[in-house]
């Protein structure tokens, strides 16, 4: 047993708590309202996605948005509450994106620490450097409501995304403990977090360099559980 998987693992219940109101969801909605409230919300953020392909951030506002949903006004604020935490919410759904990633790059590359976490590094590179709302943080005049949601504002992402990671990796071939999981998982969003707001000039060497940094650390937690 490494000294690693001895450390006892804390209650990550806490760390749920601390999820922002955006993520949040009743104890036991209908499965119809579930439903309908999850394709409402997709229909929002594809609308705020295809108008940022066209126009940044700084030049949308709410109704824009809504017009482009084709809902009301109201209801858009209904369900993200300020412009703010519509940036959260999609922002949150670009994290999904990326852990999503990560999961097919676990269960594809069985038993290959270094080839999985290249590709999932890979893989957030990829699908941020091509993403509207973060091409909008790189303008000679990115705004500040963005910067601050992947820096000092990012707890939001870093406990979602760390808290879904830790899952995959304790439950995956990779059997790592509570404790170890939640170590893996935080470190990688917050890598890829920090890549963010000023992107690698060469993102597979980076990918590469970031796989080659955590394969030692996977390779002697992996089975702790």
């Amino acid at each position: 047993m490494t000294a690693a998987s001895r450390i006892t693992a804390p209650d990550r219940s806490a760390a749920a708590d601390r999820l922002m109101d955006v993520t949040t969801r009743p104890v036991n909605p209908s499965p119809y309202k579930s439903a309908a409230t999850d394709l409402m919300r997709t229909t929002i953020l594809d609308g705020l996605h295809d108008l940022l392909l066209q126009r940044t951030w700084s030049t949308v506002n709410m109704a824009d948005v809504a017009s482009a949903a084709g809902i009301s006004r109201q209801t858009l604020y209904k369900e993200f509450g300020t412009r703010k935490g519509l940036a959260q919410g999609y922002a949150l759904r670009l994290t999904d994106s990326f852990v999503s990633a990560v999961d097919d790059a676990v269960y594809s590359n069985e038993g290959d620490s270094l080839r999985t976490l290249y590709i999932a590094f890979t893989e957030f590179f990829a699908r941020s450097a091509s993403d509207p709302l973060v091409m909008s943080m790189l303008t000679d005049d990115p705004p500040p409501d963005l910067l601050r949601l992947v820096t000092t504002e990012s707890g939001m992402l870093i406990e979602h995304a760390a808290l879904r990671l830790a899952q995959t990796f304790e439950r995956s071939w990779l059997r790592a403990s509570a404790h170890n999981a939640d170590v893996l998982g935080r470190t990688v969003v917050r890598l890829a977090l920090s890549y963010v707001s000023m992107p690698p000039s060469n993102s597979s060497d980076v990918a590469a360099d970031l796989a080659s940094l955590l394969t030692p650390f996977v390779d002697t937690i992996k089975g702790d559980a």
